[in-house]
């Protein structure tokens, strides 16, 4: 391992969540997720809510919800299989800078988080609430620097939660379903 790689891991990575990584999450309003099954076959997906809908209940654990609507459930499928999860969370809007959340992830249920955990509501005007949720341990926490980070801006859209139209939903925008029969 080269000097550069071993002094990042020994000043930029740690094993738990700091006070300022902690207050980033709180202000995110998506994540990236890398998840892979059993055979470690990958999938990369995208999650997002109002600021605060990962919740952080300590350095060492953190959850985001799991909604209806989610019918792929690559990720899900994947946790269950194995638990190694890989979360990205980019400030592309004030700071351009990320941060990388590796750990172990758990499904639980409403009722079980909700027990073991103070879980703030993170529900969307016109969606229903979380049907479970992802509780992430974390093993390692570091910084991802802004270097090519693009800087966007936040732009109002009206948003159909909960739709199950297709259209809507633009479920197929890279058209790849069969053609219906007539």
């Amino acid at each position: 391992m080269s000097a550069e790689h071993t002094r990042f891991y020994e000043t930029l990575m740690i094993d738990h969540l700091n006070g300022r990584m902690r207050e980033f999450i709180a202000e995110q309003e998506m994540v990236f997720i890398a998840s892979a099954d059993a055979n470690g076959e990958c999938d990369a997906t995208f999650r997002a809510g109002l600021p605060g809908f990962i919740q952080v209940f300590d350095g060492k654990t953190l959850a985001y919800p799991e909604y209806r609507g989610n019918g792929v459930m690559a990720s899900l499928g994947n946790i269950s299989e194995n638990g190694h999860i890989g979360l990205l969370m980019v400030d592309f809007i004030r700071d351009q800078i990320g941060l990388h959340v590796n750990g172990t992830a758990e499904i639980l249920g409403n009722e079980e988080i909700r027990a073991a955990y103070d879980v703030a509501d993170v529900a969307h005007p016109g969606r229903r609430g979380p049907e479970r949720w992802v509780k992430v341990t974390v093993v390692e926490a570091y910084i991802h620097c802004s270097k090519h980070i693009p800087k966007l801006a936040k732009q109002p859209r009206t948003r159909q939660w909960g739709t199950d139209d297709p259209g809507r939903k633009k479920s197929d925008y890279f058209e790849t379903a069969p053609p219906k029969s007539a």
